[in-house]
């Protein structure tokens, strides 16, 4: 069995109704879900993966990369120029 690694990137929202929620996004593949918690979110975030995968194998093609990935953050303040890093 060949396994697939993949980038995701959680962010913690706040809804209309004042709900947090946590958003899962595969930028890879282009797949978001959320979940009440980040564990949630994970979770739902893999499952839609598998099924997206299932539904379209052809696209673990589209996965195998020998390039590493690239992270990156930035800071940006009201009245100040942003600032960031790569990882």
């Amino acid at each position: 069995m060949v396994k697939y690694f993949m980038d995701i990137v959680l962010n913690k929202e706040k809804l209309s109704s004042g709900s947090i929620i946590y958003v899962a996004h595969c930028p890879s593949l282009g797949i978001a879900s959320q979940g009440k918690d980040m564990d949630e979110a994970i979770k739902n975030i893999k499952e839609a993966v598998d099924l997206y995968l299932e539904e379209q194998p052809e696209k673990y093609n589209e996965l195998v990369s020998d390039e590493i990935p690239l992270f990156s953050v930035i800071e940006v303040n009201r009245n100040a120029k942003a600032t960031g890093s790569v990882r």
